[in-house]
């Protein structure tokens, strides 16, 4: 055997001792100290759904989560409690003169009892003040006085948020 091979051999015999020692005084991968984490959803969910945009198929969009979302989560037994705030050139939404989705929005307002249309106080009053004139929203609407403020303060209370 010459030199190089034995010190190959010795090396690679090195670097096994290592490794297994490595690997002996490793912890285990599980710890059964450690808290189960839970698969159980929680019995009661809330998301608020951001419309700023002024397109009509980003406003089904949403209204096609929102019904999705109800259904699944009825369907399982547990409940859901869904906002909607339209503010800037989404507001044209919840407008009762420019909504182009003001049929369904009556229509998911009577058939889910958890949903809630917020209109931008901010904005209306920018579209009033642009258009010289009054604004009305649809009746399903009410009026927050900022939506940007309504969607972060949802989100510190420990809504989620979903923005199509």
């Amino acid at each position: 055997m010459n030199k190089t091979s034995f010190r190959q051999r010795i090396s690679a015999f090195g670097l096994c001792i290592l490794l297994c020692s490595v690997f002996a005084s490793a912890p285990a991968v599980a710890d059964t100290k450690a808290p189960a984490i839970s698969l159980e959803l929680p019995s009661a969910h809330r998301v608020v759904f951001q419309v700023s945009e002024n397109d009509p198929a980003l406003m089904n969009l949403t209204l096609n989560n929102i019904v999705n979302l109800e259904s699944y989560y009825t369907g399982i037994g547990k409940t859901v409690e869904i906002e909607l705030v339209a503010y800037g050139p989404g507001l044209n939404m919840l407008r009762a003169d420019t909504s182009p989705v003001r049929a369904r929005l009556s229509q998911i307002k009577n058939s889910i009892s958890g949903v809630t249309f917020s209109a931008c106080n901010v904005t209306l009053q920018a579209m009033e003040k642009a258009e010289g004139k009054k604004i009305s929203v649809v009746p399903e609407a009410g009026i927050v006085p900022a939506g940007v403020v309504r969607i972060m303060t949802l989100e510190e209370a420990g809504w989620s948020y979903i923005k199509p």
